[in-house]
């Protein structure tokens, strides 16, 4: 059992409350902070904190007794999974992840970092708001002919025949609707169009803006949680919560970001049909999807038995819990190679599990 040391990335639409006040830092932090990382990716390694080598040296130099055999038969030689701690204090990019076909090709045309998906899920720990998946065509068509706008015209007529992904490609290409249709939703008093106000004074000319009239807006209370797959639109508007995905960086942006945008790409890749799962856990804790990469598992009070044989991360969110006999509180982690065999964990509080779904 390693205790681990995790990356944090300072994204500027983190919060400078959220991350430093669960792992019990000065708050508020004296800049945004937006992601926490555990796992091995190389974009973010964690650190083993007693020896001070990263988890992904660690997974190299013994892949069989880290990750175990199911799991280096079917990922090979890497942790298939990435766990995060997110805090969202401003709208994150509108953004789609591919397919493990998508990303291989794309990966060989130098599109993606990665070769692999990016399957996630979001488990709220404050209330949680997403946008995520296509609304009814016909009612989106409805909510963005009521701003107006001349320039939305052809958006507005393909949501009407029934084509979500060329409406959504005819508004990226709409060019200077964003302030005007900023203006239009500001005069309703309706809380999606209050949203594209705002995004059009954050993004000035971006017709992203106009994304939550396009999308499904998801309000999670703490201990819901919301799973997508691959080709399904989406942006984090706010909230704290536990991220789990394929151990993956590869993502595509259409706006809402000062970050490099691939449209073609993202339109390639987005699909549709394909809508978000709203979940809760089950009986034995396990929010369970359809990704083999993870399995995500809240661990509340009492005793939970974690079989061996599967490399597993232990993060504590709340009082604490002591993991084969190490006692760990808010904001500390563990990661149990799959050497390590059985390991009782007690919680007096909550914690969440981290593993493979083998």
């Amino acid at each position: 059992m390693y205790l681990l040391t995790n990356p944090v990335k300072d994204y500027p639409w983190g919060s400078r409350t959220d991350l430093a006040g669960l792992t019990g830092r000065p708050v508020p932090s004296p800049g945004p902070e937006a992601e926490m990382w555990l796992g091995a990716h190389p974009s973010g390694s964690s650190v083993l904190a007693e020896e001070g080598r990263s988890l992904a040296d660690a997974v190299a130099a013994d892949p069989a007794g880290m990750l175990g055999e199911a799991a280096l038969g079917r990922f090979g030689e890497r942790l298939p999974y990435l766990m995060k701690l997110i805090a969202v204090e401003a709208p994150l990019s509108l953004q789609v992840h591919p397919s493990a076909e998508q990303a291989a090709d794309g990966h060989g045309r130098g599109v993606y970092g990665d070769p692999w998906p990016k399957p996630e899920l979001i488990r709220a720990l404050t209330p949680f708001t997403a946008l995520a998946g296509f609304r009814d065509s016909e009612q989106s068509a409805m909510l963005i002919d009521r701003l107006g706008v001349r320039g939305l015209k052809d958006v507005v007529a393909l949501l009407s025949a029934g084509s979500p992904l060329e409406a959504l490609a005819a508004l990226l290409a709409a060019g200077d609707v964003a302030e005007q249709a900023g203006w239009s939703a500001s005069a309703v008093h309706q809380p999606d169009y209050a949203l594209v106000a705002r995004l059009a004074r954050q993004y000035p000319g971006d017709p992203a803006c106009l994304a939550p009239l396009l999308l499904q807006r998801h309000e999670l209370e703490p201990g819901q949680a919301l799973f997508l797959e691959a080709g399904v639109l989406h942006c984090y508007l706010r909230g704290f919560g536990v991220e789990i995905m394929g151990s993956s960086d590869n993502v595509m942006r259409a706006g809402l970001t000062s970050k490099p945008l691939n449209v073609p790409e993202l339109l390639h890749i987005t699909d549709p049909a394909r809508v978000p799962h709203p979940l809760e856990a089950g009986a034995d804790g396990v929010y369970a999807t359809s990704a083999e990469e993870f399995r995500l598992r809240q661990l509340t009070g009492g005793e939970w038995r974690l079989a061996g044989g599967s490399p597993r991360i232990v993060l504590c969110t709340d009082g604490s819990v002591t993991v084969g006999g190490r006692r760990l509180v808010a904001g500390e982690s563990v990661f149990l190679p799959a050497a390590d065999g059985d390991v009782v964990a007690h919680a007096n509080g909550l914690a969440f599990c981290a593993e493979p779904a083998l």
